[in-house]
C-alpha cells in the first residue's frame, strides 16, 4: 500500500459521513445548530447575528436552528425544505453532515442526503413518538443500506415521565428497526433536549435513567467502515466517466480512460474485462494529476492506460474478469417513486447508471411496500409520490450492475424523465425488500 493511500485510510476512518432525518417540528434544525454550537463549529458574528435575531423574536435563548436555515424560505416557513452539507470536528474525529427536509413532500432530499451515509440520526418529538414520517424515513434508510442508527428522542424536557416515555419509544422503535434489519447493536437510542443541549455534547442531570453516552461521545466512537460503498468484495468497478486523447505532438497516440474507482481497487499489469462489451485486456499504467500511482482504491479518481487498443466509451465498465457482473438487458429493480405523475407499467424513461445513460421501460409493478404496516400490496396499479415498489425493468442498452446488496455503489441508478430531465426515482437493483420482514410478501 502506498503511503498517499495509507494516508488515505486513516483520513476516512476519522472522517464519519451522517445526515439527519425527521418529520417537520422534531427539532431537527435546532439540534444541528446545537451540534455546530456545542462543538465551536460557527464564528462568533453568526453567534451574534443569530442572538438579536432570537431577542427580535421574544425569545430568551438564542434560536440555534437559525444557524441551519439559510434559505429565506426555510426562514419564514420554520421548515427545512433543501438538503444542506454542514461541516464540523472533535478533537477525535471530523464529520460531515446532510442535514435534510422532514417534510414528506421533501422525501426525495432525504434519500439524496442519506445516500452515502455511514450513520443517520432520526429524530422522534417524545411528545409524538413515532410518527408515520419517522416509519417511512426508517423505511427509505433501510432500503439505502445505511449501516448505523440513531434515535434522538428530542423535547424529552417536555413530558411528564421522561423514562417511560423513553423507554415505550426505544421498545418501539427497536421492533421497528429489527423488522427492517438492523441488528440491535447498530442502532443507539438517546434522549436529548436539543434546545437545552441535554446529552447532546454533555451528559444531563436530568435523564438519571438513562445511562448511555452523549450524541457526540456516540459519534466520536461509533465504528464505521470507511467505504460506505462496498459491502462485499466485488473486485474492480471503474465506470469510465472520459476518453482522453491528446493527440498533441508530445501525446500523439496517448488514450487513457478517466473516472472513479467505484469499488475494489487495480494495479498495472492487472488483468480486466471491458463491459458491456466482455473484451478483456491488462492495464498499463495508472496516472492522475498527482502522477503515476502503484495502486488505485474505492473512491480515487485516475486514468487507466490499457495494454491493448480496444473500444471503450463513456458509460463502459472496467471490471477484474472473475468477479465481473452480468450484463444486463432486463432486472428486477426496488424504487422509491420522487415524482408527482405517478409511475405506471409501460412507461418509457431514461435510466442512468454510473455514466451510462440508456432508454428504458418499467414492464411490471410487482409490488407495493407498505411501510407504516410493513407489509406488501400484490400488483398495484401504479406508484405515486414517495412510495417504494419491486418493478421490472428493460433496458435498451445492457447496464453492468451489480445487486444492490452486495455492492450499492455499482447497484443504484436513476430513473429521469426524457422530456425534461427531471429525476423520477432513485431506484436499487434486485429485491431490496428481501430482508425486511413483510406480512403476506408477493414471492419475488
Amino acid at each position: 500500500m502506498s503511503d498517499l493511500h495509507e494516508r488515505s485510510v486513516q483520513s476516512d476512518t476519522q472522517l464519519l459521513r451522517l445526515a439527519t432525518a425527521g418529520s417537520v417540528d422534531d427539532g431537527k434544525s435546532t439540534l444541528v445548530g446545537r451540534l455546530l454550537y456545542d462543538t465551536k463549529s460557527v464564528l462568533a458574528d453568526q453567534i451574534d447575528a443569530v442572538t438579536r435575531a432570537s431577542v427580535d423574536r421574544g425569545l430568551d435563548t438564542p434560536d440555534l436552528s437559525l444557524l441551519v436555515d439559510g434559505l429565506r424560505a426555510e426562514r419564514e416557513q420554520g421548515i427545512t425544505i433543501d438538503v444542506a452539507y454542514r461541516y464540523f470536528a472533535t478533537p477525535k474525529r471530523s464529520f460531515v453532515l446532510a442535514d435534510t427536509p422532514g417534510h414528506v413532500q421533501y422525501t426525495r432530499n432525504t434519500v439524496s442526503g442519506a445516500s452515502t451515509a455511514q450513520l443517520v440520526v432520526l429524530l422522534v418529538d417524545a411528545r409524538k413518538g413515532v410518527v408515520s414520517q419517522t416509519r417511512k424515513h426508517a423505511a427509505v434508510l433501510a432500503l439505502l443500506g445505511v449501516p448505523k442508527l440513531v434515535l434522538a428522542v428530542n423535547k424529552i424536557d417536555l413530558v411528564e415521565d421522561p423514562a417511560s416515555v423513553f423507554a415505550q419509544i426505544s421498545a418501539e422503535f427497536g421492533e421497528l428497526t429489527s423488522s427492517l434489519g438492523w441488528a440491535p447493536e447498530d442502532v443507539q437510542e438517546i434522549p436529548v433536549s436539543a434546545l437545552h443541549g441535554d446529552n447532546v455534547a454533555v451528559r444531563s442531570e436530568n435523564t438519571p435513567y438513562y445511562d448511555g453516552p452523549t450524541l457526540i461521545e456516540y459519534l466520536e466512537s461509533v465504528p464505521v467502515d470507511a467505504d460506505v460503498h462496498g459491502r462485499h468484495e466485488t473486485g474492480l468497478r471503474f465506470p469510465v466517466q472520459y476518453v482522453i486523447r491528446p493527440r498533441t505532438a508530445e501525446f500523439p497516440d496517448y488514450r487513457g480512460y478517466a473516472g472513479q474507482v467505484a469499488a475494489g481497487s487495480v494495479r498495472p499489469g492487472d488483468e480486466v474485462v471491458v463491459l458491456p462489451s466482455g473484451v478483456r485486456t491488462t492495464v498499463e499504467r495508472i496516472d492522475s494529476a498527482d502522477g503515476a500511482f502503484d495502486v488505485a482504491h474505492a473512491g480515487r479518481s485516475v486514468t487507466l492506460v490499457l495494454a491493448d487498443d480496444v473500444d471503450v466509451s463513456r458509460g463502459d465498465i472496467i471490471a477484474t474478469p472473475e468477479a465481473a457482473p452480468e450484463p444486463l438487458s432486463e432486472f428486477e429493480a426496488t424504487v422509491c417513486w420522487l415524482a408527482e405523475k405517478p409511475l405506471r407499467p409501460g412507461a418509457r424513461l431514461l435510466l442512468k447508471h454510473g455514466t451510462r445513460t440508456t432508454q428504458a421501460i418499467v414492464g411490471t409493478i410487482d409490488e407495493r411496500f407498505d411501510e407504516q404496516n410493513l407489509s406488501s400490496v400484490p400488483s398495484p396499479d401504479s406508484i405515486e409520490l414517495n412510495e417504494i415498489a419491486r418493478i421490472t425493468v428493460r433496458v435498451a442498452e445492457p447496464i453492468a450492475a451489480d445487486d444492490y446488496r452486495v455492492n450499492p455503489r455499482s447497484g443504484s441508478f436513476l430513473l429521469i424523465d426524457p422530456a425534461g430531465g427531471n429525476t423520477l426515482a432513485a431506484g436499487l437493483v434486485g429485491d431490496g425488500l428481501a430482508d425486511i420482514e413483510l406480512g403476506d410478501r408477493v414471492p419475488a
